[in-house]
């Protein structure tokens, strides 16, 4: 930047070709921010496994959940209607807290919505329109389109331990009923994994952590740039979250998940036995921890 200032100075005292000449070094300079900038990725957490991600004039969501409870932490102030631009949405699994507002989400802004057969099953119920639903059926499923690609795997969700059971339930009492309504109406289906090239870059999304080791040794075949990693569902969550970054070893991992989204179905999950685990196994995967609605840009 100096050297920068130094040439526009000194072609500046050469006269009104020197002028000129400063113009036309301005007008590149700005240009070129303009050209870094649109090629610039953006990531933005919407809290529990929802991101928003941007590259070029691109913009898809994955797991988009913003209609959390009264008592939620930390409050997330969108809502379904704030979304307005999207151009594609991805889901991982039918639980309410993966997609209970996509009908409104896709109406609004008529996005594709790629999931599993169950998962579209019960969007289709709750009003999508099945024109917006790309059924994924295939493990390793994928497609191109522009400024990225993306491939679906087959995955798991987390088995809930009794432990987590147990509390859960306590918490939950008198609203047992209502919860089981929820969990009937949003049938997990078949969990899918997603794998996004970007820019050179391979970012990973997971939206529950029962990958079982076979399936991640498979994965790990392809290096993983920025892997997203849920820590929620499990007393030792952050053990197991941990085995997806010794066996995926990715550059960079968001931790997500992890906030009290929808009490008492969810738990404030204290990441900070997983960043020790993960800092000292891994020392070569930086942690990047979000706070809700942030967007990284790189």
């Amino acid at each position: 930047m100096k050297a920068l200032l130094h040439d526009i100075f000194k072609t500046f005292l050469s006269g009104k070709d020197g002028a000129d000449k400063v113009l036309d070094m301005k007008q590149q300079t700005l240009y070129e921010y303009k050209k870094k900038k649109k090629k610039q990725m953006e990531i933005k957490w919407l809290g529990t496994a929802g991101f928003r991600i941007k590259t070029g004039e691109t913009v898809f969501l994955i797991d988009p959940y913003l209609t959390r409870n009264q008592d939620a932490q930390p409050v997330q102030p969108l809502k379904p209607s704030d979304i307005e631009i999207a151009d594609h949405i991805f889901i991982s699994h039918g639980h309410f807290d993966h997609i209970a507002d996509i009908p409104e989400i896709a109406n609004q802004t008529k996005a594709m919505v790629y999931c599993s057969d169950g998962a579209a099953d019960t969007l289709e119920h709750l009003g999508t329109d099945k024109d917006q639903l790309k059924r994924i059926l295939e493990n390793g499923w994928e497609t191109s389109f522009e400024g990225f690609k993306a491939q679906a795997f087959f995955s798991d969700h987390i088995k809930f331990d009794k432990k987590l059971l147990f509390t859960t339930l306590l918490k939950i009492n008198l609203r047992l009923p209502q919860v089981i309504r929820m969990a009937k109406t949003f049938p997990c289906g078949q969990v899918l994994s997603w794998r996004f090239s970007i820019q050179n870059k391979i970012i990973h999304f997971f939206g529950s952590g029962g990958s079982s080791l076979t399936e991640l040794e498979k994965l790990a075949l392809t290096p993983v740039d920025i892997l997203m990693v849920p820590l929620q569902g499990h007393s030792n969550i952050c053990d197991i979250a941990s085995e997806y970054i010794r066996i995926l070893k990715p550059k960079i991992v968001i931790p997500h998940h992890q906030d009290d989204f929808y009490p008492p179905v969810s738990q404030q999950v204290d990441i900070r036995p997983f960043i020790k685990k993960v800092t000292r196994k891994c020392p070569d995967t930086k942690i990047k921890v979000m706070e809700i609605n942030e967007t990284w840009h790189f």
